[in-house]
């Protein structure tokens, strides 16, 4: 499957999908990430087929670092 976003052009049909080691198997909000062509794509882990969302490696650091600095935190 390739789709194209942001000026990416992004083949996942050899996407390794990875979910977080935080994750449990009972867990029904978790998602995958995969680094593919120089984006980050993420997914939801319980519905594979609902598609895509592709960030720009800017976009991910952007929100890796709002995570860690708790900007998410209700």
């Amino acid at each position: 499957m390739e789709i194209e976003t942001k000026g990416f052009r992004v083949d996942l049909s050899n996407a390794v999908w990875r979910k977080s080691t935080r994750s449990s198997p009972s867990c029904d909000n978790c998602v995958e990430v995969a680094f593919v062509g120089g984006a980050v794509a993420v997914r939801d882990s319980k519905n594979r087929d609902a598609g895509t969302l592709v960030f720009t490696p800017g976009e991910w650091d952007a929100f890796v670092a709002g995570t860690k600095d708790g900007e998410f935190d209700l």
